[in-house]
């Protein structure tokens, strides 16, 4: 039996068996790789996140990856990827389209994703885009809601699936050209709100950034820069097919370090009530736990 009997009891001619794990000449194993931590989300903020390494191909860490959040200004990279992909290959973008497509995914312009949005056919190009990429969670605003592009619904796992595919399938010009003016995110969007908030204020350069916010006030509750003052954000009607209406969200989402290695996405909703500074405040703080968690 396996085990038992003493050297002198094995019949002449026999091998002798291998010495069991954890004697002196066995083998030694590889020390498994502890298992990641996900940092807590902090009280008051609902998340869904996704940490994709790109050299690995593996996610590092997530949570609620297929959440539905409503876009907000995230939904602005799916606008300029549907267009940029429907033009001929190596054909040079006019000015005029240029000029609507640059403050859009570099300051958050709205009147520009507006104009883009409609030349696109609206919905259309949501379906579009989600049926091209694969995007299980990603839906149109409602049909009563057309022309409100923040109302798409978005997940975390279908905007990493959505930074891929700009990364590695998308061409290359269409590629540079949306990280190109990613990479230019200003401090200051067009609508006085600051959106350097989670991935820009948690994580250092290099990255490229596209950020979402909704559920507030038409002016921010200070000009960007500007006091300590705090501002709460109102409630608004709510309506069961777009995702947390009524409550305000911010997301951050982008390629991190160099060579893109890391995709990051966080998409988060919080209570009606809450201030812009307090839920700032909790993203940036979850950013970058999630950012030391998910360290290579």
């Amino acid at each position: 039996m396996r085990g038992e009997g003493s050297v002198s009891a094995r019949p002449s001619g026999t091998a002798a068996r291998p010495p069991a794990a954890g004697t002196a000449s066995a083998r030694p194993r590889a020390t498994p790789k502890p298992r990641r931590e996900r940092p807590r989300v902090p009280q008051g903020m609902t998340a869904g996140y996704v940490v994709y390494d790109r050299p690995s191909g593996r996610v590092v860490l997530q949570g609620n990856a297929r959440r539905a959040f409503r876009s907000a200004s995230v939904v602005k990279i799916l606008i300029a990827l549907d267009h940029l992909e429907s033009r001929k290959p190596g054909a040079p973008i006019p000015k005029e389209t240029r000029a609507l497509l640059e403050p859009m995914l570099r300051v958050s312009d709205d009147r520009s994703a507006t104009a883009l949005w409609r030349r696109g056919g609206q919905r259309q190009i949501i379906t579009r885009t989600a049926r091209r990429l694969g995007l299980p969670g990603t839906l149109p605003p409602p049909a009563s809601k057309p022309g409100f592009w923040g109302y798409t619904t978005i997940t975390a796992a279908d905007i990493v699936k959505t930074y891929r595919h700009i990364l590695d399938r998308a061409r290359p010009e269409v590629r540079d050209f949306i990280l190109g003016n990613l990479r230019k995110a200003g401090q200051c969007g067009t609508d006085g709100f600051d959106q350097y908030f989670g991935i820009p204020r948690a994580v250092p350069r290099p990255w490229a950034i596209k950020q979402g916010w909704s559920g507030h006030a038409a002016n921010p509750p200070r000009p960007c820069k500007a006091t300590r003052a705090s501002a709460v954000l109102p409630a608004r009607a709510r309506t069961s097919a777009v995702p947390d209406l009524g409550h305000p969200v911010l997301h951050t989402t982008g390629v991190l370090g160099p060579g893109d290695r890391r995709i990051m996405v966080i998409l988060s909703t919080y209570p009606s009530g809450t201030t812009w500074d307090a839920s700032v405040a909790r993203l940036t703080r979850f950013t970058r736990a999630l950012t030391k968690a998910a360290a290579p």
